[in-house]
């Protein structure tokens, strides 16, 4: 029977015309058009001058170790439950004795006002809003006590370095002790720098190099030279002022002589939880927990150290079976979506960490790009929990999650 038509009156048409509220300012339309940290990703490099965005974007030598950290949060299978009430769900864990609202915190990143003027404040008081964790760098370019300043109420961690200076060291942490700083993350994966190749070709230097090859780059980006020219200039907050290259200034900073009886000394200094970062080894994992330390970062420094590293993902299961029940086990390196960080619960971590992921926001927006990015990680932690069927992060367990065989020994 042929179908019949007719023509369309006026009123038919009404229910379709619905427009949305336009967005008139530029940076609010592209956090909002952003629904993944690659997206994130893309609108921070149409936006940074290529050595700023290299230097977060990069790894070292041939960016194998990042590589690999990414591919196995992809290589894995999800296993869900069905028919369970999931109307609610719980994002909160606890770590290191304190809620945070999220199963991650914002990792320790240098140099961070070099990708977005705003830098370390908009990273401190989006975590302090969003009520997890945020972690300062010794090599941040904004004071120990400015950050207190901002974040009050947050929860604000201290990343040390051990200089070959070791009062200076030292002092840094008697400042975050009193300035309120809870926690302090001792990093021990970097007796000198990796070979970040990107930076070397790019001439990534602290403060950036006006050349013809920068200003020519910059043109399109007139936005990031605006406000790094009109802020603050650019300085660390616990060294003086470096006029060369990143590696050279790390190589000159870092003591590759330090030992488990330096950390132990450390640990004796310090009155709040303790945290060694840059963690690759079964063998480490259980040196480090014998030593009473209050968790262990899982990290190869996101690929930025040692190329071709222990995939921290990899590593996961086998250090939680040996010490998961001394110490709390955090993992950073790869994490691009809140899908990653169910699966790093489920496969055996307490807490995880986001670097990348929160410089992809800022230098997309500054502090709201930073909010961009935890809603974002937010909005898919709590999808992939609905669609697995658990309602609280304490319920995810291995058996929610298979890691499927790339690499393995041979």
């Amino acid at each position: 029977m042929a179908q019949r038509r007719r023509i369309p009156r006026p009123r038919d048409f009404l229910p379709l015309l619905k427009f949305k509220k336009p967005v008139l300012r530029p940076s609010r339309r592209r956090l909002q058009k952003a629904l993944t940290i690659e997206d994130l990703r893309t609108v921070a490099k149409r936006r940074t001058p290529k050595a700023a965005f290299d230097y977060t974007d990069g790894a070292a030598d041939a960016e194998l170790s990042l590589g690999r950290a990414r591919q196995a949060f992809l290589d894995i299978t999800f296993h869900p439950s069905i028919l369970r009430d999931v109307s609610k769900v719980d994002t909160s864990v606890t770590v290191l004795g304190e809620r945070s609202a999220l199963p991650f915190g914002i990792a320790p990143t240098g140099f961070t006002r070099m990708m977005q003027s705003e830098g370390e404040i908009a990273g401190c008081t989006a975590a302090e809003a969003a009520g997890i964790p945020y972690a300062l760098s010794t090599m941040g370019t904004t004071a120990i006590e400015d950050v207190a300043a901002a974040a009050p109420a947050g929860r604000n961690w201290f990343q040390l370095y051990m200089w070959k200076d070791r009062d200076r060291s030292m002092a840094l942490v008697e400042r975050a002790e009193k300035a309120g700083f809870d926690t302090l993350l001792v990093t021990v994966d970097v007796p000198v720098a990796g070979a970040r190749l990107r930076d070397v070709r790019n001439g990534m230097t602290i403060p950036p190099t006006l050349t013809a090859r920068t200003v020519l780059n910059a043109i399109p980006r007139p936005a990031w030279w605006f406000n790094f020219l009109t802020t603050e200039p650019l300085a660390f907050a616990s060294l003086d002022k470096w006029s060369g290259t990143v590696a050279e200034l790390l190589d000159t900073m870092f003591d590759p002589t330090v030992t488990f009886e330096d950390l132990s000394w450390i640990k004796d200094q310090w009155h709040g939880k303790l945290v060694v970062k840059g963690v690759q080894s079964v063998d480490d994992a259980t040196k480090l927990a014998s030593l009473g330390v209050d968790a262990i970062l899982l990290s190869n420094h996101g690929g930025r150290q040692l190329d071709r590293a222990p995939v921290p993902f990899h590593l996961l299961p086998l250090v939680k079976r040996e010490v998961g029940s001394d110490v709390e086990i955090h993992l950073d390196t790869g994490i691009m979506s809140g899908q990653d960080v169910v699966a790093a619960l489920a496969h055996g971590a307490d807490f995880t960490m986001i670097g990348r992921a929160y410089l992809y926001g800022l230098m997309a927006g500054g502090r709201r790009g930073v909010d961009r990015t935890i809603e974002i990680l937010r909005t898919e932690i709590e999808r992939t929990m609905r669609l697995l069927g658990v309602t609280s992060v304490d319920e995810l367990e291995p058996g929610h999650v298979t890691q499927l065989t790339r690499l393995h020994p041979r």
